[in-house]
């Protein structure tokens, strides 16, 4: 008998599988994007569900569990029974992910967190705005807009990267170029010069493919994700250009344990990024980014 059974108190509450215990996951194949960066599709855990803009903890046994968003879901250009994760190799646990290879186990809990409203922009324009590995978590918002692309007006996503050697899913960005249905434009903080340079696009900051993308200030949806100081001046420049702040919002990053709310790790003021966020309006974050070190 257990003492909280001779208390009389019953039997502690169920844990929910999903939340808390990890479910081993087959890794099916892998993909290197970037020098750091890998690309990792899983076997989903039985009865997984999840929503653009939500995100796993990923755990390498015997190393450690970091959380990671969703660069994929089920849908026209993913199977049915699996999940796509695009991770930068940066500590012991994401190096441990990235050194993945096809048929290893991986543990999986989730998923977790407010996913992106892309039902807020029906009948309106949808904006995406990516800075770097920004462009891993909107990526499956941007693919449930084109896949349901009548819902939507204009489609634009912009992206910025440091250099073109930094630039994600350069194969794909170009298709989504193709369909004629999207608008992207890509730009890069520096490029090399001279002759027998490579790239003959944008070079800038992403905040200055903002004037030029022509939108309507009154029908703007925006989503945007990458670093803070990138997400601060874009939604500071769209505001600039008559965006209604309420109508942008952004996923933040933090430093994310429990994944439930428990651990405090990932506080923020009044909100835990994990559950409350890690998509949140700008209005309700602005004010706490201003705050050096919170």
């Amino acid at each position: 008998m257990t003492a909280a059974a001779a208390q009389g108190l019953g039997p502690p509450p169920a844990r929910p599988a999903g939340a808390l215990l990890p479910a081993s996951c087959r890794v099916l194949s892998t993909r290197r994007e970037l020098p750091d960066t890998w690309t990792l599709e899983l076997e989903a855990p039985p009865g997984f569900a999840a929503r653009p803009g939500q995100f796993s903890m990923l755990y390498a046994f015997g190393v450690g569990e970091v959380p990671i968003s969703f660069s994929g879901l089920p849908g026209p250009t993913v199977p049915e029974g699996r999940l796509v994760q695009t991770i930068r190799a940066v500590g012991a646990t994401t190096r441990a992910l990235c050194a993945l290879r096809a048929g290893d186990v991986v543990g999986v809990r989730g998923p977790f967190g407010a996913p992106w409203p892309v039902e807020r922009a029906h009948g309106q324009d949808a904006v995406f705005v990516a800075g770097g590995i920004g462009l891993a978590p909107l990526r499956p918002a941007l693919e449930a807009a084109l896949a349901a692309r009548a819902r939507f007006g204009r489609v634009v996503l912009l992206v910025g990267a440091r250099t073109p050697a930094d630039l994600l899913y350069r194969e794909q960005l170009e298709a989504w170029a193709r369909r004629g249905d999207v608008e992207v434009r890509v730009t890069v903080d520096a490029a090399p010069a001279g002759p027998g340079a490579a790239w003959t696009g944008d070079v800038g900051f992403v905040t200055a493919l903002l004037p030029r993308a022509g939108l309507d200030p009154a029908r703007a949806v925006a989503f945007v994700c990458g670093p803070e100081v990138m997400m601060r001046f874009v939604a500071r420049d769209l505001a600039g250009l008559g965006v209604d702040p309420a109508r942008v919002l952004v996923s933040l990053e933090r430093n994310m344990h429990c994944a439930v709310g428990t651990c405090g790790r990932c506080q923020l003021a009044g909100s835990f990024v994990c559950k409350d966020g890690p998509v949140f309006p700008w209005p309700q974050v602005e004010p706490l980014l201003r705050v050096r070190e919170l």
